[in-house]
């Protein structure tokens, strides 16, 4: 079954592991490279919200 995931952020969210170390995890869904961000949200910053080809969802 399809599932529609609906990404609210238009950047990575940033995680500290407990030994220190920092990973970004993509929010935009656009990255190669999941779950990690590979940058790929870059191309997005001057969209609008809720723009999409299947419009707006409910």
């Amino acid at each position: 079954m399809a599932r529609f995931v609906k990404h609210e952020e238009r950047g990575p969210y940033q995680v500290k592991a407990s030994n220190g170390e920092v990973f970004y995890v993509c929010g935009c869904g656009l990255s190669r490279n999941k779950p990690y961000c590979d940058g790929s949200h870059k191309r997005t910053q001057d969209e609008q919200e809720y723009t999409s080809t299947k419009g707006r969802p409910e």
